[in-house]
């Protein structure tokens, strides 16, 4: 549907938390299969002051993780500094994105999920970082214990439909058209995309019924959704701008995501992933290329990108 001029606001329907059994189980980060033992370690670089494990793959999307902490620092900051190269050889960003990146990105988020659910092995694995990969690394792993506070493990993966998302560069380019209509920073659209349906891959209606791209629930969608289809993420993004700039937004963006979905945890891990972004712009690029995992009381499951289970 085409998207009308913005309606008058209204008195801002409230939104319901995402509860543990819908897309925010889905979008959490995967700990990842761990090992307790170091291996042998060799140097990244002169003036890295880390090592890597001697002949470890970084593109093997169910390779075990280390829990030693200076071999967890040396695999992270490896595997970001090779998935920032890869990103600048993914040049049409129309296109999907090469093989390399998403392995690596896979392998990155890995190691943060194994991280954000361990915050002692965090803080231990993050005091050996430095410069800007420490800054970005605390903001990944903050964001994930938080949105991993408020999942309860089920006993079996849900059943969620999931597909591809759209291409990188349409979804940056709905971000910019929304930030110029309604002044909220394209990074905040990201993030909110990003944490509630990894950029459309998770396509099943949450347990309150939210629906599309930017989990609408009907009666929001109807006051703020400027008459477009709440499952056509450029339609979608426009409407989030619009209620989140209803909300507050970009004068008070915490008071915004609040009224988009109330939950501390929620609010703090959407504005670390957008604070990311507004420090490193192709932070957006690595995020997209994350994936979507379940946690289940065996284990976490891979349902989408490279080596998953669907």
């Amino acid at each position: 549907m085409p998207i009308h001029p913005r309606r008058p606001l209204h008195p801002l329907p409230r939104r319901p938390v995402v509860a543990a059994a819908a897309l925010a189980l889905a979008l959490t980060l995967l700990a990842g299969a761990c090992h307790s033992g170091g291996s042998p370690a060799t140097p990244v670089s002169p003036s890295s002051g880390v090592s890597v494990p001697a002949g470890s793959s970084y593109l093997d999307p169910h390779g075990e993780l280390s829990r030693d902490p200076a071999t967890l620092a040396a695999d992270l900051t490896l595997t970001t500094a090779r998935l920032r190269a890869a990103l600048r050889g993914w040049t049409d960003l129309g296109a999907p994105p090469p093989e390399d990146v998403q392995l690596l990105a896979l392998h990155q988020q890995r190691l943060y999920g194994l991280l954000s659910g361990s915050p002692d092995l965090a803080a231990s694995t993050l005091s050996l970082l430095s410069g800007p990969l420490a800054r970005e690394a605390r903001a990944n792993v903050e964001a994930g214990a938080s949105l991993r506070s408020t999942i309860t493990p089920s006993a079996h993966p849900p059943d969620f439909r999931t597909a591809p998302p759209d291409p990188a560069a349409e979804l940056r380019a709905a971000y910019d058209e929304a930030q110029a209509r309604f002044g909220v920073a394209w990074q905040v659209l990201a993030a909110v995309n990003f944490v509630e349906t990894r950029f459309d891959r998770v396509r099943s209606p949450s347990s309150a019924s939210a629906r599309g791209p930017m989990q609408f629930i009907g009666p929001t969608w109807k006051a703020y959704g400027l008459g477009g289809n709440v499952l056509d993420p450029h339609d979608a993004i426009l409407g989030a701008a619009n209620y989140l700039a209803a909300s507050g937004a970009p004068g008070d963006y915490r008071g915004a995501l609040w009224h988009y979905n109330p939950s501390k945890s929620y609010v703090k891990a959407v504005w670390l992933y957008a604070k990311q972004m507004m420090r490193d712009p192709a932070s957006f690029l690595v995020y997209y290329n994350w994936q979507v995992f379940v946690i289940t009381t065996k284990g976490d499951v891979q349902l989408t990108g490279p080596g998953s289970a669907g």
